[in-house]
């Protein structure tokens, strides 16, 4: 088996669209089939200043050697930056080449569900859980001013969050308010919360 999921071992064809049934693929031209770890991702997202970033390396240490926890933006860089849904498909590409170690993998980024759900390389995951670090308007907006200038948040960018924080709080998906909340008790939260579904 490859480390990249959508080429065939036994003919080289890479997959446009990878065929899964359970936790075995399929090719789509030789039919070859092999096996691969399925396991679950976890997505700890969220609106820009909600506490993100304060909290994944609280995870990292509480989950050494158990789960691999990740920051989005350090595939950031300018060659996916025009292209949002090739920018999710190399995230979700790798997170399913670090399963294949036997560790699930919590990413830690802004991402609504839609963006992940309807690609291709979806499959290559048992189950997709959501949990949105939220927090309320005003407390936002002054955490987002309070940034540094090379971040640049102006007025509009700020407003964008804010719409996609309101966005979260409606979306179905597990939430957490970290308004009033010290970052120690959102990483007890969030721990639990990934325990609770992990496989096994």
């Amino acid at each position: 088996m490859g480390l990249d999921l959508r080429i065939c071992p036994s003919c080289g064809d890479r997959a446009a669209r990878p065929v899964a049934a359970g936790a075995v693929l399929t090719c789509a031209r030789c039919e070859h089939q092999w096996p691969f770890q399925r396991l679950p991702l976890f997505a700890l997202t969220g609106p820009s200043g909600a506490g993100k970033s304060t909290i994944g390396p609280l995870l990292m240490s509480r989950f050494a050697g158990e789960v691999v926890v990740l920051e989005q933006d350090v595939l950031w860089a300018d060659a996916l930056r025009d292209d949002v849904r090739a920018f999710r498909s190399a995230w979700l590409r790798m997170a399913a080449m670090l399963h294949q170690n036997g560790r699930p993998v919590v990413l830690c980024g802004t991402v609504a569900p839609p963006e992940f759900e309807q690609l291709p390389e979806r499959v290559f995951f048992s189950e997709i859980h959501y949990l949105a670090l939220v927090s309320s308007p005003d407390s936002l907006r002054r955490r987002l001013r309070a940034r540094p200038a090379w971040r640049e948040w102006d007025e509009p960018r700020i407003d964008e969050m804010l719409e996609f924080n309101n966005w979260l709080r409606n979306s179905g998906v597990d939430v957490f308010d970290t308004t009033d909340v010290a970052a120690e008790d959102t990483a007890d939260y969030a721990e639990k919360w990934i325990r609770s579904r992990l496989p096994g």
